[in-house]
């Protein structure tokens, strides 16, 4: 039997793809799976900033479309990839266990309140930024694209420090190289950051039976929370949105918030409630926010003359 995994061609996606091989051939092991290695529009336009030309989808619609064709049979994506909606037909059929969810700041060994004044920080996530600049309005914020190997590279091309996420670290073995890992008091992650999904076809029977034991409830759990959260704000890249879920026994609890492109505006909130009704507790904490302004930070955003991060 063979099964193919569409994923994306960086390094990180293949580590992922391979990770879930792995995880499926431990137990069947004598299950052939291959890999097929797709470009995504995300791959190729690395010359604009992500919420300029699309946000989220743009590493997901290529590597979806090979689904649906059924040329694989089973795709994995950065959950956080994922727009807040499934596309007809696909559903994610399961949620391994997650990888640590916060951000990371590599630098010349200087942690954040360590970095001189008007330290150059680079960033490709509008998130990120406005909560720098919350913290360090001094920082002159750059956006920056490419894998992980090309933006940390930018560190030895007269950046001071970058800031990606910790889970991509420690997945390509470069966890030695972070100097400070936030809080997620300092630094609320994006929605599902260090969470996989696993991709398949809802009327593929067979291929939702091999993937229903790779499933991890409390990583399921968080990621419906934090989903709902997002999907109310109808929200992507291209604005700074942020959402972390906790689940203790048979509850949850959700922290979000939405702010303005520069950071002086962060409208923060939390809700607890039923884990079986985590993806209803990210609705009602996103309609919180949205009463308390949020709706007019997302509408202001959307209708500003451009989404780059700010650069001072």
């Amino acid at each position: 039997m063979t099964v193919r995994i569409a994923t994306r061609r960086s390094a990180l996606a293949m580590w992922q793809a391979r990770h879930v091989s792995g995880l499926l051939t431990a137990r069947e092991p004598g299950l052939e799976v291959q890999l097929l290695e797709l470009m995504t529009r995300g791959d190729r336009i690395l010359d604009v900033p992500l919420a300029e030309v699309g946000g989220k989808g743009l590493f997901v619609k290529e590597i979806e479309d090979a689904l649906l064709r059924g040329d694989a049979q089973i795709a994995v994506h950065s959950m956080k990839d994922l727009p807040a909606n499934e596309p007809p037909g696909l559903v994610i059929a399961a949620v391994p266990v997650r990888e640590d969810p916060r951000d990371a700041l590599v630098s010349h060994g200087k942690k954040l309140s360590e970095l001189p004044r008007g330290a150059k920080v680079g960033t490709a996530s509008l998130r990120r930024s406005a909560q720098l600049m919350a913290l360090r309005p001094d920082l002159r914020i750059e956006t920056i694209r490419g894998n992980v190997a090309t933006r940390l590279r930018k560190i030895d091309e007269g950046f001071d420090a970058v800031v990606l996420a910790y889970a991509g670290l420690k997945r390509l073995g470069l966890a030695d190289k972070v100097v400070q890992v936030f809080s997620t008091e300092e630094m609320l992650p994006a929605v599902a950051q260090g969470a996989l999904a696993i991709e398949a076809r809802q009327d593929d029977a067979e291929t939702m039976r091999r993937l229903a034991p790779l499933e991890d409830r409390t990583t399921r759990i968080q990621i419906e929370a934090e989903r709902g959260f997002l999907r109310k704000l109808q929200g992507g890249c291209q604005v700074p949105i942020a959402g972390h879920a906790e689940v203790k026994g048979d509850g949850v609890r959700l922290r979000g918030l939405v702010a303005n492109l520069d950071g002086t505006v962060i409208i923060r909130g939390e809700r607890s409630g039923p884990a079986d009704q985590a993806a209803q507790v990210g609705e009602e904490l996103a309609n919180e926010l949205l009463a308390r302004g949020a709706g007019e930070i997302l509408s202001a955003i959307e209708k500003g003359p451009g989404l780059s991060a700010p650069r001072r």
